[in-house]
């Protein structure tokens, strides 16, 4: 009877083990991922995340090397991981995913340099400084086969996702008529981005404009994903200096009006809100939703008495509050990027089309008839 114990502890050992090595040889390796620039201040978000093992950082590529070794002090990385040449990191260390924390003017090169290697991309927002350069960034993601992802901080939000499936899938507001857009704070230097963060924010190249880049690109790619990847009929704007001793070389406020052929949406980034603000109003012909912050919503329509306020989070609707678990299944073919969704290139382009168009009005004083 003994010895019939034993065999049995013995097999069952044999068939733990054996579930255990095959749970492992299933489970997904991380992903191999490398930093492009770090004076983007959203970098904080990932280091935020490093515990998580959906990706595993090999390399980062910061020519500023006293700031990348003050990050590497402050979250806990070895500065070996740190080089000056994005060419010899990628050599080196063979990422299969890179997130750009630089300047948006950065986001080309990086794209150039990386899409031939066939890695995939995910970039802070706005996709681009121009027109040019976005469409450049399109081709070589489409001709070498890799994602290349624009992250937005609003694609996170339980609200949005709330607001999308109302829109589409409720027809709660019906048709949409009008969509108003606040975005920004009180400006880069009030809120204290480091000195790195604001050199390029605050450089017209560099950033492509002020606030009109900055918080512009926040509605337009949520109103290219509500439109489903309409184009505009016309863009007009107007921006403003509100404080030139400040911030002298761009804007630091903008009103834009995007027209379409049966909607109109009002952007308003600024870098003059009193306090931080993202949120959105969707008016239709017979309801409307105010997201006020990431999971409080103002609804009503026609068949309710008053306005109704609920709190949204993941739980009551699906959505990834973590960017870099969108794009780890992304790269792992658990999910695919709609078209025109809020990630998507196609989106993105048309993103900075609107944005270049609000510029040339802003400087014209004219209304731009939109070139798809």
């Amino acid at each position: 009877m003994k010895l019939f114990t034993n065999i049995l502890i013995c097999v069952s050992a044999i068939v733990i083990a054996f579930a255990n090595l095959q749970a492992e040889t299933t489970m997904e390796k991380p992903i191999r991922l490398a930093i492009a620039g770090m004076t983007h201040g959203h970098i904080a978000f990932y280091f935020g995340r490093m515990i998580k093992s959906d990706f595993n950082l090999v390399g980062i590529y910061e020519p500023n090397r006293e700031m990348a070794l003050r990050y590497a002090k402050r979250y806990n990385f070895d500065p070996k991981l740190i080089y000056d040449d994005l060419d010899k990191m990628l050599d080196a260390v063979k990422p299969e995913a890179i997130a750009a924390f630089g300047s948006v003017l950065d986001h080309a090169a990086v794209v150039e340099v990386c899409a031939p290697r066939g890695i995939n991309i995910m970039v802070e927002k706005p996709l681009a400084t121009t027109v040019k350069q976005a469409e450049r960034m399109a081709e070589l993601a489409k001709k070498y086969h890799i994602h290349l992802l624009t992250d937005y901080e609003t694609s996170w939000y339980p609200s949005t996702a709330k607001s999308f499936l109302l829109v589409n899938d409720s027809d709660f507001v019906g048709s949409v008529r009008k969509v108003i857009v606040h975005d920004g704070h009180q400006g880069p230097k009030e809120i204290g981005v480091n000195q790195e963060f604001l050199d390029w924010l605050t450089d017209p190249v560099q950033n492509g404009a002020g606030a009109l880049n900055d918080f512009g690109c926040y509605g337009a790619n949520l109103m290219t994903c509500l439109e489903k990847g309409q184009g505009p009929v016309s863009v007009t704007a107007v921006t403003r200096q509100f404080k030139p001793d400040v911030y002298p070389k761009v804007d630091d406020d903008a009103t834009i009006i995007i027209d379409y052929p049966n909607a109109q949406c009002v952007l308003m980034p600024s870098w003059n809100w009193p306090f931080n603000r993202k949120d959105m109003e969707i008016y239709g012909v017979s309801g409307y939703i105010i997201n006020v912050d990431n999971s409080t919503m103002h609804l009503r329509n026609r068949s309710m008495n008053k306005e109704k306020t609920i709190d949204v989070t993941s739980k009551d609707v699906p959505v990834y509050e973590d960017p870099f678990s969108y794009f780890a299944d992304v790269i792992n073919g658990k999910i695919k990027v709609p078209d025109f969704g809020l990630y998507s290139i196609e989106n993105n382009v048309l993103v900075i089309k609107i944005l270049e168009a609000a510029k040339k009005s802003a400087e014209t004083g004219k209304t731009v008839k939109f070139d798809k």
